[in-house]
């Protein structure tokens, strides 16, 4: 996840994330849904708002509802969360460099208890690449300097080629079990909330996807890769499997 920056200024300004794009597959008309960040990190762990317009913790916005990681939990699939900076798994407060609003789990309270066992530092990520122990519903949180939120675009590139790289290396994605998905929250409010949203997987080369699409789309492929319904608004969002011609194992 990338924050708060449009499709052209990450296109120009990320110039490692951009490249990978094109040997994959990325979208010219993919968007956010709303100002500012949580509605959008809701939508995509929830297919949903659920009519938060801010960017308060999560005691303020309790939501009992089931994510496509308690989806995917509930359906005898694994899930997991890696986010920077985080002090502790699942926390549920913003430290200096760790926000809270973008770590969507958070907020799920009757999810509460697999949160505290599975929304897990940065740390565990690279050595679940290693054993080939990824998830079937996962995201990897910045810290707010690394999702170029407090920092320049270029280091954010910088940490996506060091985590992306590292993704790429471990036998999941080799496998073809892992899709990769880059995308951002929201823009900055220059290019009517257009974002640079890339697919990595063996079955997708060069594809430029010019159907529109929204973070709604990729809460969906999170329930296409699984092979699950769609959560809530995410059923009626168009498919990004379909627009990047994935080969999933699992197609909703």
């Amino acid at each position: 996840m990338v924050e708060n920056h449009s499709l052209a200024e990450m296109s120009e300004q990320m110039p490692w994330t951009y490249r990978l794009g094109q040997e994959y597959g990325y979208a010219t008309h993919f968007h956010a849904i709303t100002h500012p960040s949580l509605p959008n990190y809701l939508t995509i762990a929830g297919g949903s708002t659920f009519g938060v317009r801010d960017d308060d913790d999560p005691s303020v916005h309790p939501i009992d509802a089931t994510s496509v990681f308690g989806e995917a939990l509930a359906h005898g699939r694994t899930a997991r969360v890696y986010a920077d900076a985080m002090p502790a798994d699942c926390a549920l407060t913003s430290t200096s460099q760790y926000a809270v609003r973008h770590n969507p789990w958070t907020y799920f309270t009757s999810e509460r208890s697999d949160c505290a066992q599975l929304d897990l530092p940065l740390s565990r990520f690279a050595p679940d690449v290693r054993d080939g122990n990824l998830p079937d519903a996962g995201m990897v949180v910045p810290d707010i300097c690394h999702d170029a939120h407090s920092c320049p675009l270029a280091g954010a590139d910088a940490w996506m080629k060091q985590e992306i790289g590292l993704a790429m290396s471990g036998p999941d994605f080799r496998s073809g079990r892992l899709v990769i998905v880059v995308t951002a929250d929201e823009d900055d409010g220059s290019q009517g909330n257009a974002v640079l949203t890339i697919v990595v997987h063996p079955s997708v080369r060069g594809v430029v996807a010019s159907s529109p699409m929204s973070l709604l789309s990729l809460s969906r492929l999170y329930s296409e890769v699984l092979g699950l319904p769609p959560l809530r608004d995410a059923a009626s969002a168009p498919s990004m499997a379909e627009a990047f011609g994935l080969a999933l194992a699992h197609r909703a």
